[in-house]
């Protein structure tokens, strides 16, 4: 019943796109180096994780910042991160990548191309800006093109919205210079990977890389210094999993194997927790029967409970939140020396990454 729907979507999205093609439409361009990481589908792909990924990569090195639209904030325009930001103002993954790495800038604003055009306006303006989330933003033309797709759920088997989670045709990812096939599962065999390079095929300028989740030691919500080895001290818990993500599975496998017992508590992709939301999770808590018990959730999560009406009665429960970031295995270096060999260019729109 949606299809038709998601045929006209797809000709105002491509029509869209070839206006961009044909230069009707501009692509503003800026002194400065810009990756953008994006996806055709709609959440889910562990995008988060690899922006982090390069933000690790690259902050040693090099000034940089990280320019976001910063999804479902009450502000407008553009808003400079601080120490005191909250969710409401930037938004969950930006104060994310504040939180973790606070000796870099990150940014929002809508209109990307203004976001730049003010950072270029700081004291010391970053050398590099990961644009999160911006591919279909073509009003800003980035020089490095980043893709990520789920293995669990490939742009190629996807149909566009609403029929699908796709944003725009599948044609769309000839624009990408990289594409990360995200997620893969531990158990993979090569024939899979092959399998998948064999549909996705690449074009001649185009860098194809998998990726797997790699998650860290439990940590506390109230006391980053309180841990727990997940490998070797889980199992005596009974864990709560409460997420608001776009795709939760991975992360309930991976804890499945390891704790005595799990169930989950769902919300949206970017869900707004309420204090009716605690309190459901508390009582569902309080049902789960044996000892032992945790509360487990994302570290996105995380974020928006941290909101000045929740945190306090967030502190009082047993919350501990699950890091997550990827490994690129066998690819690593390659794709390392890829991003490193592009932050080195001294020129502009180098025709590599054109």
């Amino acid at each position: 019943m949606l299809f038709p729907f998601a045929i006209l979507y797809g000709i105002i999205t491509s029509f869209r796109n070839l206006l961009y093609d044909w230069n009707i439409l501009k692509s503003n361009r800026v002194q400065v180096h810009t990756i953008c990481v994006g996806n055709l589908a709609v959440g889910g792909t562990g995008k988060t994780p690899h922006v982090e990924y390069l933000i690790r990569l690259l902050k040693d090195q090099y000034p940089i910042a990280v320019l976001s639209r910063g999804y479902k904030r009450d502000t407008k325009g553009f808003v400079q991160a601080n120490s005191t930001s909250t969710v409401s103002q930037i938004g969950d993954e930006p104060l994310q990548y504040k939180t973790k790495f606070n000796n870099i800038e990150v940014c929002v604003d809508t209109n990307r191309h203004h976001g730049i055009i003010k950072m270029l306006e700081f004291t010391k303006p970053p050398k590099i800006v990961i644009l999160d989330d911006a591919f279909q933003h073509r009003a800003l033309y980035s020089e490095l093109k980043i893709v990520v797709s789920d293995f669990n759920n490939l742009y190629i088997n996807d149909c566009l919205m609403p029929a699908g989670y796709l944003r725009e045709s599948k044609s769309g990812i000839k624009r990408a210079d990289i594409i990360i096939i995200s997620k893969v599962p531990e158990k993979t065999t090569a024939v899979e990977i092959r399998n998948v390079m064999k549909d996705i095929r690449p074009l001649a300028h185009q860098h194809l890389f998998f990726s797997w989740l790699k998650y860290g030691e439990l940590i506390g919500f109230q006391n980053p210094k309180d841990t727990i080895d997940t490998l070797n001290e889980l199992f005596r818990y009974r864990l709560t999993v409460v997420t608001g993500i776009g795709n939760p599975q991975p992360m309930l496998t991976y804890l499945k194997e390891y704790a005595s017992d799990v169930q989950h508590i769902e919300f949206p992709d970017h869900h707004q927790y309420t204090l009716e939301d605690i309190a459901h999770i508390q009582n569902q808590l309080s049902n789960f029967e044996g000892g032992n018990k945790l509360i487990v959730t994302t570290e996105k999560d995380a974020m928006r409970l941290k909101e000045p009406q929740l945190v306090e009665i967030a502190n009082s429960l047993p919350i501990y939140i699950l890091p997550i970031e990827v490994d690129f295995k066998e690819q690593t270096q390659e794709f390392n020396d890829l991003i490193i060999n592009y932050a080195r260019t001294n020129k502009f729109y180098h025709k590599k990454y054109s």
